[in-house]
């Protein structure tokens, strides 16, 4: 692999007489495979060619904190500069990655979870007692997390724990812009588990009875959605794009659109929730802890087909949606939801929140306006409850402009 790289014997040299060689090449034909360019991996030859030396003089293995630190202490470009940004992330990827690939990479001990004991028994509550989604229960531990990472390094137990620590906390978050729903859900983590370290007695019941949570209004928000005419111009312009990522974005933007997904779903779509002969997609929702099917649709499974002939990489991965340049890998959530909102943004929609959910919004507008029933959009959406609808459809425009246009000057 190093002499498809280097040319000249005097680099070619240096290459080989660096440690690790055998494995160094290893990894780079697995790159090659994997689609990256030959100037990318020359870059991650010379990233190679450091880390390998560096591990040899640590003993022959490395932790992250100690690749980190090499970076910063030894590596120099041959101007006497710094790298850039860029060529850091690189080192730190590529070097833990091969580092990694021949067992060299050493582990290092997670730092002590403030209240960890406390907050796993809550974790085995919500999930064998409660039946909470894994969604749910990842979600209330994190806010959790945050919560004790605030608190003071003299709180040593949950009972020193006062409802004033958590007031300031709900205050700061408020300060920070944090919306009102998103308040209520924070509070109602933190009456959650206080209520059930109440029951355990590691704490006092005041806190959790002390927790006030903002008011909610059934139906207060508009749906910020954009408009149809937005929608259908969003999938028109990205279906005669020609380029690799506009063809996977229309795909995404037509699953987004037709069937109201979430950006998650989307995200873990793989290619064998397709049924091509049967004309079926099969989504995992984990919110509701079941898997749904649709049939697909014409312009849905053409979209699709063309991304997988045309423009999906060539690898093992069985994520549907990846990312165009190598290294490849799936396509997380937030990079659905930038992509959604780069796209709108082009096209000069302005809301207030722009992203791959407004899109979910958009098609429980869709489906409203064709004459749709709240319980059909609710099991077209995977609602469990009529309620969650509701939130989607709570403006039909239609029927407003219908009233308007009534002359109700003979019932005056």
């Amino acid at each position: 692999m190093h002499t498809q790289l280097f040319n000249m014997p005097t680099a070619l040299a240096r290459y080989r007489a660096g440690p690790h060689f055998e494995a160094r090449e290893r990894y780079l034909r697995r790159l090659q495979l994997e689609g990256y360019s030959r100037s990318t991996l020359e870059r991650i030859a010379w990233v190679l060619l450091i880390v390998a030396a560096a591990a040899q003089r640590h003993g022959g293995s490395m932790s992250t904190v100690q690749l980190r630190t090499m970076i910063s202490r030894r590596i120099r470009l041959r101007n006497g500069r710094r790298p850039s940004e860029h060529t850091v992330s690189m080192i730190r990827y590529f070097g833990a990655d091969w580092l990694r690939s021949i067992g060299a990479l050493a582990v290092e001990p997670e730092p002590p979870r403030r209240f960890a004991r406390e907050l796993d028994a809550f974790t085995e509550y919500m999930r064998i007692e409660r039946g909470l989604s894994p969604v749910t229960i990842a979600t209330c531990n994190e806010r959790m997390r945050w919560f004790f990472t605030s608190l003071p390094s003299r709180t040593r137990s949950l009972a020193d724990v006062s409802i004033d620590q958590v007031d300031v906390y709900l205050d700061g978050a408020a300060r920070g812009g944090w919306s009102r729903r998103s308040l209520h859900a924070l509070g109602g983590s933190l009456r959650s588990f206080f209520r059930y370290a109440a029951q355990q007695g590691w704490c006092g019941s005041g806190i959790a009875v002390g927790i006030d949570l903002p008011r909610l209004y059934a139906l207060a928000d508009v749906p910020k959605a954009p408009a149809v005419d937005d929608v259908w111009r969003l999938l028109d312009t990205t279906a005669t794009g020609s380029d690799p990522v506009t063809i996977r974005d229309h795909a995404i933007l037509s699953l987004l659109i037709q069937y109201g997904l979430r950006r998650g779903e989307v995200e873990r779509l793989t290619l064998d929730d397709i049924d091509w002969s049967a004309e079926i997609l099969l989504v995992t929702r984990p919110k509701v802890r079941r898997a749904q099917s649709y049939p697909l649709a014409v312009p849905v499974g053409n979209a699709i087909l063309r991304y997988l002939r045309e423009a999906r990489p060539r690898c093992s991965e069985r994520t549907v949606f990846l990312t165009i340049k190598a290294p490849h890998r799936p396509l997380s959530g937030a990079s659905i939801s930038a992509m959604v909102r780069m796209r709108l943004v082009k096209q000069g929609v302005k809301l207030d929140r722009i992203g791959a959910h407004c899109l979910r919004h958009a098609c429980a507008g869709l489906l409203m306006e064709a004459g749709f029933t709240l319980k059909q959009i609710g099991d077209h959406l995977g609602h469990r409850s009529m309620s969650s609808t509701r939130i989607y459809t709570k403006v039909d425009m239609q029927g407003l402009r219908q009233v308007a246009e009534l002359d109700l000057g003979a019932l005056l």
